[in-house]
């Protein structure tokens, strides 16, 4: 009999990358090696409603701890997989979850789907701390997504209890359905000023100022902010910049846009994990423009299949993207070296396996303890 793992996490929509992340797990070849059991968690359909308190999520929140401790308790799985959030409350909402299920008996293996975790320790109070290190105490194993991420946890666990397992996904595109004359950048991320689509703008304004080849700037995504949309809609306007805002696409429409661009840029300026997006990117053969944030780094290699550059940083930004826009053998050159790095490293195969393995692990571990 296959054993069973609980695996809890938001489904789509909205698309944000850990919804993603659950929807591709549960519809893996993981299923083959496992039961899989999953609890959804979303509490948000749309992203404006994310970090907004009300009393009908506080509901809720209480309801799924019910279902939670029934399906336990009905299907007494040999492990619970559970991504954490990086905010306090987020924490504390996700420590019932973790210690319901250490309370219970089960194997408790954790999830980071970000960065920022030191960056909020660093800034919590001491009893918020004390409970952190309390509550990760009753778990067995951390998952970070890169190895560059695994400092982040060495102070809570022990090196062999931290497992790397990247993003990865099978994406496959057809050719170029509607290919323009001008060159096409595509930005695809929430639009907000963290994602860094403010620096990306001034970038286009120097890039207009200074670019004898004509280009369009594609940003598809959800504005979280109405002041912030506004100045960067009037800014756009205001410099006549060839720019085209969409709404958040998926499925068809977002294959198209990838397939019918020549550039990828985003260039988020707060911490990241290994955004989807830059999977996707790499698997439709885009030259990458990003910041060295999170395990960025070891998507996009500097160079090779795009370009790091500094945060909050519009002219290396446009000096980049003027590169790649005017050599056609630049951008296919990093195009052959993206497709090579995401078959090599980000398939779902690739991260199947990982995740395989690390479950397997902590299983193991748990026969060798008893």
């Amino acid at each position: 009999m296959k054993q069973k793992i609980v695996i809890l996490g938001k489904l789509p929509p909205p698309y944000m990358g850990p919804a993603i992340a659950t929807k591709i797990i549960l519809n893996s070849s993981l299923s083959e090696h496992f039961e899989l059991i999953h609890l959804d968690t979303k509490l948000n359909e749309t992203v404006a409603t994310i970090g907004s308190a009300s009393w009908s999520k506080l509901s809720r929140t209480f309801s799924l701890y019910s279902r939670y401790r029934k399906l336990i308790k009905k299907h007494k799985p040999e492990l619970v997989l559970i991504p954490i959030s990086q905010t306090t409350m987020g924490f504390i909402k996700d420590s019932f979850f973790i210690l319901i299920a250490s309370l219970s008996g089960r194997k408790v293996l954790l999830h980071l789907r970000g960065s920022n975790f030191l960056n909020w320790m660093n800034s919590a109070n001491g009893m918020a701390k004390k409970y952190v290190r309390f509550v990760l105490s009753k778990s067995d194993g951390m998952i970070v997504l890169g190895e560059k991420l695994r400092y982040l946890f060495q102070d809570y666990y022990p090196d062999n209890q931290i497992y790397v397992v990247p993003n990865g996904a099978n994406y496959s595109y057809s050719k170029p359905t509607d290919r323009s004359d001008k060159i096409q950048i595509l930005y695809l991320a929430n639009l907000l000023k963290s994602k860094g689509i403010e620096d990306v703008l001034e970038a286009i304004d120097l890039l207009k100022q200074n670019s004898e080849v004509q280009f369009e700037f594609h940003a598809a995504g959800s504005w979280r902010d109405p002041e912030f949309e506004k100045m960067c809609k009037g800014f756009c306007e205001t410099n006549n910049l060839p720019v085209i805002f969409h709404e958040p696409i998926s499925g068809k429409e977002k294959d198209e846009m990838f397939v019918n661009s020549d550039v990828f840029v985003f260039t988020p300026n707060e911490p990241e994990g290994h955004p989807w997006v830059l999977v996707e990117a790499m698997a439709a053969g885009l030259p990458v423009i990003s910041t060295d944030q999170g395990a960025i780094t070891e998507s996009v290699i500097h160079d090779k299949n795009g370009f790091i550059v500094e945060s909050h940083s519009p002219h290396e930004i446009a000096k980049r993207l003027g590169e790649l826009i005017k050599s056609v053998e630049l951008r296919e050159q990093m195009k052959r070296e993206a497709l090579r790095h995401y078959q090599d490293n980000f398939t779902e195969e690739k991260m199947v396996a990982n995740l395989k393995n690390t479950i397997q692990s902590v299983l193991n571990s748990t026969v060798a303890s008893l």
